[in-house]
């Protein structure tokens, strides 16, 4: 179980950090180096994706999950945003909601 949720996480970074690029290059104005770099993490995603051992619905269900987790995490620790109350509680009730899902796939 560790390790297909340390899968989810490398998978959600790979998708947010592949976003960022995209989002550094167009906002900032960066050079186009960034754009490759993009397409890397992104194609990194997407192969990472199909690594998950369920049904591709029941996975895409639970990394939503992860990938909320991972972005308020990349919200804080790189765009340097404090977490509020409200960031903190919903996270709380994604984790359950993850973990639902996950507790489910021996049942099948």
């Amino acid at each position: 179980m560790l390790k297909i949720i340390l899968l989810f996480i490398i998978t959600a970074f790979a998708e947010i950090a592949g976003c960022y690029f995209v989002y550094i290059w167009f906002k900032k104005a960066a050079s186009a180096w960034f754009l490759v770099l993009a397409t890397i993490s992104l194609a990194l995603f997407a192969w990472l994706l199909s690594l998950h051992p369920e049904a591709s619905g029941r996975i895409y269900a639970t990394y939503g999950g992860i990938y909320i987790i991972m972005s308020l995490i990349w919200l804080r620790v790189v765009d340097h945003v404090k977490l509020s109350l409200f960031d903190l509680v919903g996270a709380g009730i994604i984790l359950l909601g993850t973990a639902v899902i996950i507790a489910g796939w021996r049942t099948n």
